[in-house]
């Protein structure tokens, strides 16, 4: 298989030719000649009007519900929606059923998403069943190649026992990856705790919740020297902690989630479901804050928190409705609102999440496996469900304006065009 792709601005701060227009010809998944202009023959030839490229896309926290709760996703379905989002890899959550907390249920995943478009990097999870209670056997399963452990939408409770995870993980230099949620702190709260939760009559999270976990997961990291990230943030003070633990030369990073720096408790006041996420929406103010720590690096690198849930989850009363948004799809255009230079906006999408987690950072350069997101940064469009790969629906950006569109991507022998 040979594709031309023709006059694409490569984005790449470490590729001489950052910046430059140029042709790039690739055969059976290698790029063979990057050139002013090509013209080999070729089976498939991509020329757009503000066609750019980049290394592929890597998102670090996606619920892909294989095996167990397929009606929601599958590998195959979560492999189109992240394709369709110009992600090459992603990082998939271990909150399935069985749980993915042995050797052979990481061996699963990987063979069973060999053949897809995308690779999937499986996380597996921190304790047995992700309960919280006991240690799942974790060198077995990295040395079976799970990238990194989490309980995933299961925050880990017992400081004990993340105590005992974090000086386990030491003997491989893993990475541990925590949605910090004290459950024990209003458990039934619905939305953030504030005037709009009091307005609207609906319990509330206040923020200590998850403020507390982070000054609590902070000093078991400085204790064990140990690495966590922390996804999911939400807060101006969690960025705050997390920015001095930093300044401490700890071990920590962190991501936020789209729907974080473009909505607030403030946009619940249409009791859309598909805004009930975790941790919840928070105020304006915090909003603000985390599209200030994205600009300013405090933030390494943005989450999809892609969380599928059926119709049935989300079209009901806003009290039962299960938490979880999509983001794999929505997210470039999603995030552009930061206000970010395009180099910097592809710098948290590709080399921030692979150095976070050792992985080793794509090229493009002659003689490379051919790793690539192709993408038009500039296009602005209206997303329609219909757009939607994923086999869930449930997307709070349905309707809304979005600047930035992905055109697909090339990852080795495979690729996907939108």
């Amino acid at each position: 298989m040979k594709v031309l792709l023709k006059q694409a601005t490569i984005v790449d701060s470490s590729s001489p030719f950052n910046g430059q227009t140029k042709d790039i010809f690739i055969a059976d998944g290698i790029i063979k000649l990057i050139a002013d202009s090509i013209n080999d023959k070729a089976d498939q030839v991509i020329q757009q009007d503000g066609l750019s490229v980049s290394i592929g896309w890597m998102d670090i926290f996606s619920h892909f519900c294989d095996p167990g709760f397929e009606y929601r996703e599958t590998l195959e379905s979560g492999a189109k929606a992240a394709a369709a989002g110009g992600f090459t890899d992603v990082i998939v959550l271990p909150n399935t059923n069985p749980i993915i907390h042995t050797k052979s249920q990481v061996e699963y995943i990987i063979q069973k998403s060999a053949s897809l478009p995308v690779t999937i990097y499986p996380a597996g999870a921190v304790t047995k069943n992700a309960e919280g209670k006991e240690l799942a056997e974790m060198y077995d399963m990295r040395e079976s190649d799970a990238i990194a452990f989490t309980d995933g939408i299961n925050s880990i409770q017992s400081p004990g026992i993340l105590l005992k995870a974090l000086q386990y993980i030491l003997a491989f230099d893993g990475t541990i990856i925590q949605i910090p949620d004290d459950n024990t702190i209003n458990s039934q709260g619905l939305i953030n705790e504030g005037i709009i939760s009091t307005q609207l009559g609906l319990p509330g999270k206040p923020a200590i919740a998850e403020e507390l976990m982070i000054a609590r997961d902070i000093e078991l990291v400085k204790y064990t020297n140990s690495k966590i990230h922390f996804t999911g943030v939400s807060t101006k003070k969690s960025i705050e902690l997390i920015a001095k633990a930093k300044a401490d030369g700890l071990k920590i990073t962190c991501s936020v989630t789209p729907y974080h720096i473009n909505f607030c408790d403030e946009d619940l006041v249409t009791y859309d479901t598909n805004l009930k996420v975790n941790p919840p929406l928070r105020t304006k103010a915090d909003m603000i804050a985390l599209q200030k720590a994205v600009k300013d690096g405090t933030v390494d690198c943005i989450a999809s928190h892609h969380i599928p849930q059926n119709l049935d989850s989300k079209v009901c009363e806003f009290e039962y409705a299960k938490n979880g948004m999509i983001g794999l799809e929505t997210m470039f255009g999603a995030i552009t609102n930061c206000k970010l230079k395009i180099d910097e906006l592809v710098q948290l999408l590709t080399v921030a999440p692979r150095n976070i987690f050792g992985l080793a950072v794509p090229e493009i350069k002659e003689g490379a496996t051919a790793k690539l997101t192709l993408f038009n940064p500039a296009t602005e469009f209206i997303f329609d469900e219909s757009m939607i790969r994923s086999k869930s629906k449930n997307s709070a950006f349905i309707g809304k304006k979005l600047k930035g569109k992905v055109i697909g991507i090339i990852n080795g022998k495979s690729s996907y065009l939108n």
